[in-house]
Formats: C-alpha cells, sequence, structure tokens
C-alpha cells in the first residue's frame, strides 16, 4: 500500500510541474500596470492551467500509474474525469441535479465543488490506470475486434465513471461534509495547524507520503486550496498563502545555513568533497526550493539532525502564520517563486519573510553545529574516507555516452541490472525504483557513482537522490533496461591466434597480429563458479610469470563454462581446452580450460560455440567434466589472458573471493 501511494506521489509530479508555468504568466501579469491589457491576458492565461489543475492531476495519474505509460490511458483519464465532473454539476441541461429535479440548496452547493476539484481528478486517473492495466490487452471477438486492447479502455472508463457518478450522488454530500468539517478544525487551529503541518511536511519526506499530505492543504481536497486561491486572488489577506510562506525562510535561509554548518564540521581532508556537495545543495535549495540533495545528505546518517530539521520547519510556518506574512509558491518556495509571488495582491509583508529567514539561518547554523559536535553525528564529511569496496563492478562507458548515461550505467551496475529491477520512476529529485530484492544493491557502488544519498525503503523499494536533473538519468536508465543502450560494451571479446600454450616447461610463442589501440573499456567476468584468483597464482610457470599476457583465473566449482567477454570466437584449439577470443574495441582473449590439458584430446570438453560464433558475455561456450580432469591429474583452473596487453592501458580486478559464472569481477582499458 505504501509503495501505490509513493507511485501516485511521483505521478503527480508531472502535473504539479505545469504550475511554474502558471506562476510566471499570472506574476508577470500582477507586476504589470492593471490598466494594461496584457496584465489581464496574462493572468486569465495562468488561470487556464489553475483551473484545469484536476484534469492534469487526471491525465497525469493515468499516464504515470499505468503499465507502460501509454496514451490510451491518458485518454481513458480525460474520460474518467469528464463524465462524473458533468454529470454532476447542478447546472446545465446533462446535469443529474436536474435530471432529477433536485432542488435542496445544500446539496447543490456540495455538488458545486465537484468541478474542479483535484479529488475527483485524482480518483479519475487512478481508476482509468487500472483499467487500463487490467483490460490494455484484451482480445475481443472478431465481430469487435476494433475495440480490443487499448481501444477498449476509455469506453470502459466511460460506463465505469457512469456508476461512480451514480454512487457519488448519493455519497458526495455526506464526503463534502466530512471534509469541509476536516477542513475547518485545521483552520481553527491557525498558526499552530500550520506549524504541524510544517512539522510532518518534512518528517514524511522520506517516505514520499508528504505529497498525499500537501494536497490537502495546497489545493482543493478540503477546500483550502491555498496555492490555487492565492495565485487566482480568490483568499482572505494575510490568511491564503500561509500553508507556504514559512517555506520561503527556510529553504532560502535555513537550509544553505545548515549546510554550511555541515562544511565546517567535516574533516579537513574532506572539507573540499564535502563543501562540492554542500554548494550544488544549497544554491538549488535557494534558487529554486529543490531541498532533496541537502536533506538526502544527512537524513539517515544523521537521522537526529533532520528531526531537528522538521521542528524548524514546523516553527518557521507557524511563525509566519502567526504574523500573517504570507507568500506562496507554485514549485517551491525558492527565490524564483518568491520573487513571482512578491506583487500578488495576497502576498502580505513578504518582505518580512527575508528578515525571518536571516534568522532561521542563524537558528540552523548555530543548531546544527551544536548537534553534530555535542552528538558526534556523522554528517558528509566526519566520516573518514571509504576505501573502495573490493568487489565494486567495473562499469564500461562509451565514448559518446554524456554525464546522465554514465551515471546511469554505474547506478545500474549497482542495483543489479535488469534482472533486479521492475519499476523504474523519478520524482522531482530522486529515483524510486522497485526491485526485486533491495537486498542486492551495492550501497557502496551507489554512492560512489556521485548521488547524494539514498534510502532503502523494504525489501522492494529504494530511493536514490539525483538532484534537480533526475529525469535525464531516469531516462537513461530506462534505455538501459529496455536494451536499447548497452549496459557494457557490445562484442568486446576477442583472442587473436593464441595458440594453447601449455605448461611443458618452455615458452610458448603467441603470433599477435597488428590490432587498433582498446579504445574503451571491456568489462570481464568469471568464466565459471570458483574461487577468483590473479593470474599469477596458478600453478602453471607460463602463466604465473604472464608470458602470454596478463588476466585471471577461477577454480571451478562446476562444470559451466561461460564467456568472460563479448566478441567473436576467432580459434578452437583442436584439443577443445581453449578458444581465441576477439572483442569490437580489439581486446584478445585467450580462454584455457584447465592446465595441461591439451594431453586429454578434448574428451572432458563438450563446446557449445563454433569458429566465427558471435557470443555475449556470460552465454554458454564449454560444459567441462572436471571429475574426469582431476581423476586424468590435471588442475582444473579456467584462465582467462589477454594476449594483446600492449594494447591495454589499464587493467584492474577484483581481489580474491568467490564469484559465480558470469559475474563482472574486473576491467581492461
Amino acid at each position: 500500500m505504501k509503495t501505490y501511494f509513493q507511485r501516485i506521489g511521483q505521478s503527480l509530479m508531472l502535473p504539479i510541474a505545469t504550475l511554474p508555468a502558471a506562476a510566471i504568466l499570472v506574476g508577470i501579469g500582477n507586476y504589470l500596470p492593471k490598466a494594461w491589457i496584457l496584465s489581464r491576458f496574462l493572468i486569465n492565461g495562468g488561470d487556464v492551467v489553475l483551473n484545469n489543475l484536476a484534469l492534469l492531476f487526471a491525465v497525469g495519474l493515468a499516464v504515470g500509474m499505468s503499465a507502460n505509460k501509454d496514451g490510451a490511458a491518458a485518454i481513458a483519464g480525460v474520460v474518467a474525469y469528464l463524465v462524473p465532473t458533468t454529470m454532476l454539476t447542478p447546472t446545465g441541461a446533462i446535469g443529474l441535479a436536474n435530471l432529477l429535479a433536485v432542488k435542496t440548496t445544500a446539496i447543490k452547493s456540495a455538488f458545486s465543488a465537484i468541478t474542479g476539484n483535484v479529488l475527483i481528478g485524482i480518483c479519475a486517473g487512478l481508476i482509468a490506470a487500472a483499467l487500463y492495466n487490467k483490460f490494455h490487452e484484451v482480445k475481443l471477438p472478431m465481430a469487435l475486434s476494433f475495440f480490443s486492447g487499448k481501444r477498449l479502455v476509455p469506453i470502459l472508463a466511460a460506463f465505469v465513471m457512469l456508476i461512480f457518478t451514480a454512487v457519488m450522488y448519493f455519497v458526495w454530500p455526506f464526503f463534502y461534509d466530512a471534509i469541509v468539517l476536516f477542513a475547518t478544525s485545521i483552520s481553527k487551529l491557525g498558526f499552530v495547524g500550520a506549524g504541524l503541518y510544517g512539522f510532518f511536511n518534512r518528517l514524511l519526506i522520506p517516505t514520499g507520503l508528504h505529497h498525499a499530505l500537501n494536497s490537502v492543504f495546497w489545493f482543493n481536497v478540503a477546500g483550502i486550496n491555498d496555492i490555487g486561491n492565492f495565485w487566482a486572488s480568490k483568499g482572505i489577506k494575510g490568511i491564503t498563502g500561509m500553508y507556504e510562506a514559512g517555506f520561503f525562510p527556510i529553504m532560502m535561509f535555513g537550509l544553505p545555513a545548515g549546510a554550511y554548518a555541515i562544511y565546517r564540521n567535516a574533516l579537513p581532508e574532506r572539507k573540499k568533497e564535502t563543501g562540492s556537495l554542500m554548494l550544488a545543495g544549497a544554491f538549488a535549495s535557494f534558487f529554486t526550493g529543490v531541498t532533496e540533495p541537502l536533506e538526502f545528505s544527512f537524513m539517515f546518517v544523521a537521522w537526529p539532525l533532520y528531526v531537528l530539521h522538521a521542528v524548524f520547519m514546523g516553527l518557521s510556518l507557524g511563525f509566519a502564520a502567526l504574523m500573517h506574512w504570507t507568500a506562496s509558491f507554485s514549485f517551491s518556495g525558492g527565490l524564483v517563486d518568491y520573487l513571482l509571488s512578491f506583487r500578488m495582491p495576497l502576498a502580505n509583508q513578504p518582505y518580512m519573510l527575508i528578515v525571518q529567514g536571516i534568522i532561521m539561518a542563524g537558528i540552523y547554523y548555530f543548531g546544527f553545529d551544536l548537534a553534530i559536535k555535542k552528538f558526534d553525528l556523522k554528517t558528509p564529511g566526519r566520516e573518514p574516507l571509504a576505501e573502495p569496496a573490493e568487489d565494486a563492478p567495473a562499469v564500461a562507458t562509451a565514448d559518446g555516452d554524456d554525464k546522465y548515461m554514465k551515471q546511469a550505467k554505474r547506478i545500474y551496475a549497482a542495483i543489479g541490472g535488469h534482472d533486479n529491477i521492475s519499476v523504474i520512476n523519478n520524482c522531482t529529485t530522486r529515483l524510486r525504483l522497485q526491485l526485486k530484492d533491495t537486498g542486492k544493491v551495492d550501497q557502496a557502488a551507489v554512492k560512489a557513482a556521485g548521488v547524494p544519498g539514498l534510502n532503502i525503503l523494504d525489501g522492494h523499494n529504494i530511493h536514490i537522490v539525483i538532484g534537480t536533473e533526475v529525469q535525464f538519468v531516469a531516462e537513461a536508465l530506462q534505455q538501459l533496461d529496455d536494451g536499447r543502450v548497452s549496459a557494457t560494451p557490445q562484442p568486446e571479446l576477442a583472442l587473436a591466434g593464441a595458440g594453447g600454450a601449455e605448461s611443458t616447461g618452455t615458452t610458448a610463442t603467441v603470433e599477435q597480429p597488428s590490432v587498433a589501440t582498446v579504445a574503451k573499456t571491456t568489462i570481464l567476468h568469471a568464466p565459471a563458479t570458483g574461487e577468483l584468483m590473479p593470474i599469477s597464482d596458478v600453478a602453471d610457470d607460463t602463466f604465473a610469470q604472464k608470458l602470454l599476457g596478463d588476466g585471471f583465473a577461477v577454480e571451478p566449482t562446476n562444470n559451466e563454462v561461460v564467456a568472460p567477454v563479448s566478441g567473436e570466437v576467432t580459434s578452437i584449439f583442436p584439443t577443445k581446452h581453449a578458444l581465441g577470443l576477439k572483442t569490437a574495441s580489439g581486446l584478445e582473449i585467450l580462454l584455457h580450460m584447465g592446465i595441461n590439458t591439451v594431453e586429454m584430446n578434448g574428451t572432458p570438453f563438450d563446446l557449445h560455440v563454433a569458429t566465427g560464433d558471435q557470443i555475449a558475455a556470460g552465454s554458454a561456450i564449454a560444459t567441462v567434466d572436471l571429475d574426469a580432469i582431476k581423476a586424468a591429474g590435471k588442475a582444473t583452473t579456467m584462465m582467462v589472458v589477454i594476449t594483446n596487453m600492449d594494447q591495454v592501458e589499464h587493467f584492474e580486478m577484483n581481489q580474491t573471493k568467490t564469484v559465480a559464472a558470469g559475474d563482472i569481477i574486473g576491467a581492461a582499458e
């Protein structure tokens, strides 16, 4: 259930992202003299977005919650929204109240709140998405086949929403009264209610459920509609905007000051690193109001500090509401929205929020500084530099990869790749991923990808903080998962005439054809399940002394052998004990199965490939009878040797450990 609500929150991010357009239009319109036609023109243009927010929510949820975010779900969302909002409108020829000749003023008043109601939009979007997920692949009989699949979804949405409308006709008046009662009780708490809202708003950030809380106060779910009313200039000066005003002092001043305290408390050797992280987060918070990069940097490593932050947020909202200093935002409480809302008619002494912000900056700095020192909180920069994980996978990037794809590839490898990914989503600053098993996530490798923080919610859900450019990383991650971009360099293997040197006490000569310099990283995979070791540890002087080249070996525990790289099979020795592989980038690989197994004339080896085959890393190459090799007094060691090391600038591999066939164990570039 928690996952479902989190997906709702992230699906709402797209329609909410349209609000800055409304803010810009309305804000500029209010800066211009009211007598100008252009002023009214711009304000009306902004109101178009604000007045149709419920419809945008319906479409956003229908698309975001559907299985593959198809346009048919969006159309179904529009249909699902229009049916009840049109049928339940108390005015108009087709309104249900008119059809039934209802004259009760109270009921008509309740139905007046249907139009533009965000809650109806949310319900419509969720129903449309559920219908799409269940019926978009349904095949009808031949006579009705035109209406099969995706075309069926909007039709079903119309019928289902007619039933929804009939139920709402009887339920809505009572439900409406309850919402009004809830909203009224919150309103009666005044500045205390605003303070409580600010406190819980921050506490719910880690779960993503803060969006549900925000919708009650910011939009027309419970009749408060703080954002909509403020920008439409329909509220009460000094009251409307009370649930947003207190955010500005925190996001523009408080959090950046807290970031400075974190920087000041960093270890000397980590100040440069910490300063870069804090500066980027502070700028995002001040300018745009995006706080997640800062908050997630200490949310889990120093959770008492985050609770203190939530308390400060509650104090800020409560105090601003107490003083009736009001301003509003369309996106978040940063400088951009502050300037846009400054001259709105309902903005009340917004300049005092700057004064409050300066005071909050002092509270944050000294509060954070005291808490960090007193409780020895391990905020960023206060832990010793972590040693690279011994088993951290090497990640290959291509020459054409931009910074988003490079980061996505690192994250993709660290979270387990396609086999461990169920759903890829994102909100404003975070990747919101559903995995088959979050226990498989290499957290150190994720952090090494340059992310401010991550949060493993449960066995299937993880949030990874990226920042305001998260959309581009999410798109790159989706391309990797869909197979549109390779997560590892394509056919990258090879070996060239590597002959098949056996340890016979003489040095084998291997002919190495001229090859262009290896241009990109080649990921190396374990050829078998067993104990990984450097080539220098094998029981064969020819290989151990690296006379054929550098590499690695695995002492196998089962009979299956897989390709250590992707590429072409260039040669197979007559005795089947060794193969030559060549990658697309020109790297030449010798896969040698066993030591002195040339003497067994191929009897233990059942090969699954032929010369000229293109194979992928991790694909089956051979089945080897290990017992037969051992019975003959031979070693079963599987050796992988790079035979054109003169073309390799850098080679690295993981330290000795147990590996599974196909595991990433190193890289050559």
